[in-house]
């Protein structure tokens, strides 16, 4: 998986390519820990994004609870695929999810 940023004063932008697994949560989540102490609005760009396991799933919802307590969460350009895991798994209730 890929991890670009875009820091704009209290908004900052991430956007994810690639496999969002068990192997690569664990460097989303550190890259969220270190990134959004002073955020208010997280946006996570995952048009590019191939396959979300449990994993990184939890790692969003680790990061929508973070984000309800500051400011707000966004997650834009999800494709079909990604979409279809968000509907079954109930995470399209749970995300604030743009197109």
């Amino acid at each position: 998986m890929e991890i670009l940023k875009n820091k704009t004063g209290s908004n900052l932008v991430i956007y994810l390519s690639g496999r969002l697994d068990t192997v690569s949560a664990p460097q989303l989540e550190e890259e969220l820990k270190a990134s959004i102490g002073d955020v208010t609005e997280l946006i996570l760009d995952i048009s590019n994004l191939e396959y979300m396991s449990s994993a990184g799933l939890r790692i969003l919802l680790s990061a929508q609870k973070t984000m309800n307590a500051k400011g707000k969460m966004i997650v834009k350009n999800v494709n079909d695929t990604i979409m279809e895991i968000f509907e079954v798994t109930g995470f399209i209730d749970i995300l604030t999810i743009e197109n």
